[in-house]
């Protein structure tokens, strides 16, 4: 039983890697943006939290305030996140996405999904049941890790 059940998680995990790979190839905005990983995941950060301090940032990184001064900075020269003093302490400056970083966020999003629905569409009813059920269970899983 170890064995087979070995097997299909192996399976599993090199059929998700070449779907990777495959959405890779298709020209997405996430990879014509023209950011940097680090700049990318701070950008979708705030797209998650909406605003979010140079130290909030700092520690969701794993790096130094420092690092995450100069990728905001960055960030700012593209007109995709702004800095401001927090009006409850001066002493914070938060982060917050502009008009063209919440743009930005949308195309990618959308992009990948338009993908995405475009190979679900092609699943039969039964297979989407199937896969909804699974995918169900598996973030019920990933919610309680």
């Amino acid at each position: 039983m170890t064995d087979e059940r070995d097997e299909l998680i192996k399976r599993i995990s090199e059929t998700q890697r070449h779907l990777n790979r495959l959405f890779l190839q298709h020209r997405s905005p996430l990879f014509t943006s023209n950011l940097t990983v680090r700049q990318l995941h701070v950008v979708i950060m705030l797209a998650e939290y909406g605003t979010a301090s140079g130290q909030d940032l700092a520690q969701r990184l794993g790096v130094s305030l420092g690092t995450v001064t100069g990728i905001v900075d960055r960030l700012i020269a593209h007109n995709l996140v702004n800095r401001y003093e927090d009006p409850r302490d001066r002493r914070v400056r938060r982060i917050e996405l502009t008009d063209t970083g919440r743009a930005l966020v949308r195309e990618i999003t959308d992009a990948g999904l338009a993908r995405y629905r475009q190979i679900m569409q092609r699943l039969d009813l039964e297979t989407l049941r199937a896969l909804d059920h699974v995918t169900t269970k598996i973030r019920e899983i990933a919610e309680d890790l």
